[in-house]
């Protein structure tokens, strides 16, 4: 694998050489609402130079650090299967390499691909999981494999779940979460818990970015009043600092198409950026 000439920031670094290693995986196959989730990674990518690569909340900078951006993978427009062994055989690559996979989606169906390749490294996986929406339907549109099943296919996968900022979902979504994984409603208010409960264990961090509210964050297919502040999630992800082992972390959802002011590509770049220098630590 090698860096590519559209790099985000200044993550530049030969792969060789790097810990964490950014790619983007532009599938956008099952969306039911709003596509454009694939254009995601080259508007990050080209915004980018928008922001400093120095972090005021980790006091970190991206520069001091060895990441390579490798850029979109190449996945079969329409065969949703294929591109998702795509996603899965480069992760496992990653894993073997021992490099750390930063995710940029896409549709949050590419989490699943990731979290199957790490479970055959991690068997203990656990994954933080900050949504709007509880993705835990057994189908959906009689699709087995969706943006809409994919916390579930995770579940079935062996991970165990812990979902948070949770506001939308059929109701037996809710009743299923009760008997199999930790799911927190609307806010993220005992986070600091979990994360004191799971702090040694192999950790997968999943950001779904329409848990922001959409007066925050409206560039997102399916967007759910009543979700958090920009400076939540900000706090979360200092918060993810008392985890001893993250393994891996993605963001998704983000349709720069949605938001012609470029305020939601803008999130969602400061969010990977604090992503990157937290696997960095």
């Amino acid at each position: 694998m090698k860096k590519v000439d559209l790099s985000f920031q200044s993550c530049i670094s030969e792969y060789q050489e790097s810990k964490v290693v950014i790619f983007s995986a532009p599938l956008d196959a099952t969306t039911s609402y709003r596509p454009g989730t694939r254009f995601a990674g080259n508007h990050i990518r080209i915004d980018s130079i928008g922001i400093e690569w120095y972090s005021p909340y980790f006091d970190k900078s991206l520069k001091d650090y060895h990441t390579c951006d490798i850029g979109d993978l190449v996945i079969p427009m329409g065969d949703v299967e294929g591109a998702l062994d795509v996603i899965y055989q480069t992760t496992k690559q990653l894993i073997k390499d021992k490099k750390i996979p930063m995710m940029i989606g896409g549709e949050h169906l590419v989490t699943y691909p990731v979290v199957k390749a790490l479970l055959e490294k991690h068997q203990d996986l656990h994954i933080i999981h900050l949504d709007a929406h509880t993705d835990l339907r057994d189908e959906f549109l009689g699709m087995k494999l969706s943006h809409a099943t994919v916390i579930r296919r995770c579940y079935e996968a062996g991970a165990k779940v812990f979902s948070f900022g949770i506001r939308s979902g059929d109701k037996d979504e809710f009743l299923w979460a009760k008997e199999h994984i930790y799911l927190r409603k609307f806010d993220l208010e005992t986070l600091e818990d979990i994360i004191l409960d799971i702090n040694d264990k192999p950790v997968y961090i999943t950001i779904d970015l329409d848990i922001l509210d959409p007066g925050v964050f409206p560039g997102t297919g399916t967007p759910e009043p009543g979700g958090i502040q920009y400076k939540e999630l900000l706090e979360a992800i200092d918060a993810f600092k008392g985890l001893n082992k993250i393994v891996g972390a993605d963001i998704v959802e983000l349709n720069p198409l949605l938001d012609p002011s470029g305020a939601s590509t803008m999130a969602a770049i400061k969010t990977l950026r604090e992503l990157i220098l937290l696997l960095h630590s």
